[in-house]
């Protein structure tokens, strides 16, 4: 059977819903992975027994990682956050590490596992990070936006076989000191951490740009996937 991957919820206040991007579901589905959504829920035992059937679990992209996670306040009404969005992944996150799963992050995913550990966050690139690499693209998304460094010796390299990869682009925050027990996999030309993996765990990968909107063309972004989805197997 194919290992079951559990997918962290977007959510939309105007509609009052829970959605999802298809590319999430379509990655892990050519990966053959098996995507299943979690809902918002705040009951620890019963998350418990979702994280436990699943292999291993994705963070998703979206909302902003609240300041607070890492001891900040909101610079202003930029900072967009979804308090339930944090509550439930932090729960998932620290029920998934007890377990050993194996965890994926994407671009909110890369942010939230980070601050969650410990690290911190830009709160907003343009105003506590400005350069001249374009971090927010405009659509289309599968189009590359800059390029970023694969470091030497990283599992990313290793996969890849490659030391720099075009990336698209899509987050005006982003990670600003790493949290203990991380270490980067590339960064941009800015100096800013694009990937990062855990190396005293299991399998613990996390990036900043979005694999989910270009895996069709591209098939750096397949092998992503399919790293992640292979540790399970």
């Amino acid at each position: 059977m194919n290992p079951l991957i559990g997918i962290m919820p977007l959510w939309d206040e105007k509609k009052d819903s829970i959605w999802m991007l298809p590319g999430y579901m379509d990655g892990i589905l050519q990966a053959k992975g098996t995507p299943i959504i979690f809902p918002f829920s705040d009951d620890q035992e019963e998350l418990k027994r979702l994280v436990e059937l699943c292999d291993g679990i994705l963070f998703t992209g979206g909302h902003d990682v609240s300041p607070m996670l890492y001891h900040e306040e909101p610079l202003d009404e930029l900072i967009s956050c979804c308090d339930k969005r944090d509550k439930l992944e932090s729960t998932v996150l620290q029920i998934a590490l007890e377990a050993e799963k194996p965890i994926l992050g994407i671009c909110r995913g890369i942010q939230f596992i980070n601050a969650f550990l410990g690290g911190t966050l830009y709160q907003d690139l343009p105003l506590q990070h400005p350069s001249e690499v374009p971090h927010r693209q405009p659509a289309p998304y599968n189009i590359p936006a800059h390029s970023v460094r694969i470091l030497e010796g990283s599992p990313l390299r290793q996969c890849l076989g490659i030391d720099e990869l075009p990336v698209n682009s899509c987050h005006h925050q982003a990670i600003k000191t790493l949290a203990p027990g991380l270490e980067p996999m590339a960064v941009s030309p800015d100096g800013l951490v694009e990937a990062l993996y855990m190396p005293c765990y299991k399998y613990l990968w996390a990036v900043q740009w979005h694999p989910e909107f270009s895996f069709r063309t591209d098939e750096n972004s397949r092998k992503i996937f399919r790293a992640f989805v292979e540790t399970m197997r």
